[in-house]
């Protein structure tokens, strides 16, 4: 298996995005704090959020190709079937649904993080570190705020055993953690 550092030069020779590369490094952070409350492989876990999205540049963020391609450039860099599977079931387009905790943390974490940043972003210091779970609650029950993330997604960490606000706190102390990394 690749090791971080060989999944993160793929990811810069593959994603010109800095915005997506900053939403793939938030995903990594909140996977490995998944993996860490949920007795999981955290190298795996983090491996898999830091790659789930390689693919968006190359197929132009065409959703019926998205985490096709994905799911076999992560294959082809021998990361395993359990994290191609994973990045292949994140996108809702192919019909197929998560079935492991891999594929269900996968799934619920990529749309966490965009709430988070969204949260931030619109704070006065733009700082992920001003903002409180409370926050995040109050702009996740605004139907016109961040209307592209998917408060269903979210709401599927139920499947992994954790509960909203748990799940909500965990991610945002996950990107806190690497927020000089998101510019946040």
């Amino acid at each position: 298996m690749i090791n971080r550092e060989e999944a993160l030069d793929s990811v810069m020779a593959n994603v010109e995005n800095k915005n997506l590369i900053k939403h793939m490094l938030a995903t990594e952070a909140v996977m490995r704090s998944l993996a860490i409350r949920l007795g999981e492989d955290e190298e795996l876990w983090g491996l898999t959020g830091l790659l789930h999205d390689i693919d968006m540049d190359l197929c132009q963020a065409d959703m019926n190709i998205h985490s096709k391609l994905g799911a076999d450039l992560v294959r082809d860099m021998g990361v395993g079937e359990e994290v191609a599977n994973a990045v292949l079931r994140h996108n809702e387009a192919h019909g197929v649904s998560p079935e492991t905790n891999l594929d269900k943390a996968l799934y619920c974490a990529d749309a966490l993080t965009g709430l988070i940043t969204t949260t931030a972003l619109v704070r006065p210091d733009k700082k992920i570190g001003s903002v409180e779970l409370k926050s995040i609650k109050k702009k996740y029950r605004e139907k016109g705020f961040a209307a592209g993330v998917n408060r269903e997604q979210i709401e599927t960490c139920r499947d992994l055993g954790i509960e909203l606000d748990e799940f909500i706190q965990l991610g945002l102390d996950a990107m806190k953690g690497i927020s000089s990394d998101l510019g946040l």
